[in-house]
């Protein structure tokens, strides 16, 4: 018998020993099941401006452009002028034909663009791009401060400028030929 209770204690302990649960997996911060994919190494990881820099507008050679962004680094957003449109460059990548509504809301007005993915000469892939002409009344929005907001590519916030509002004052000067940028106006 004492045979017999030995083994029988013995399956009991290897039992309550398998029944035990096992030890809660310590987080780590990540999703179960998460795949680590590595990043290209052809492109560069975008940083953060150094120091307090604000975001501001600069006028680029020719006065037929302004730039809002951080100095040192590449524009948000752009504005420049072709035969009396708008061109508006909302500097995010996008896909290849895309298009969307950057909805820009202004003291005075909402407007809503109409932008297509645009391949822009000096900038890698696609980027947000639309016009209108510079003497509509929705070039407005862009004469004071205004929010703007695109899909996949979050809000801006975008203080007036009086170099936006003598680009705007020069382009409407000049007479809006034939030949227009190929994107879509702005719908209000």
């Amino acid at each position: 018998m004492t045979m017999r209770r030995c083994i029988s204690l013995l399956a009991l302990s290897i039992l309550a020993a398998c029944s035990q649960q096992a030890p809660a997996p310590q987080d780590s911060g990540t999703p179960l099941n998460a795949v680590r994919v590595p990043l290209p190494e052809s492109q560069p990881l975008p940083t953060a401006p150094a120091g307090n820099d604000k975001p501001v507008w600069a006028g680029a050679p020719g006065g037929d452009s302004v730039r809002f962004g951080t100095p040192g680094a590449g524009p948000d957003l752009s504005l420049s002028c072709r035969q009396g449109v708008l061109v508006v460059t909302r500097h995010v990548p996008a896909e290849v034909g895309a298009q969307a509504l950057f909805a820009l809301q202004g003291r005075k007005r909402i407007v809503r663009l109409a932008v297509d993915a645009t391949s822009v000469p000096g900038s890698p892939g696609y980027l947000w791009q639309g016009s209108l002409p510079a003497g509509d009344p929705a070039a407005e929005v862009f004469e004071g401060p205004f929010i703007g907001t695109l899909p996949d590519a979050g809000k801006i916030s975008v203080p007036g400028s009086d170099l936006v509002r003598a680009l705007i004052r020069r382009c409407g000067a000049r007479p809006a030929t034939g030949a227009t940028p190929a994107a879509p106006q702005a719908q209000e």
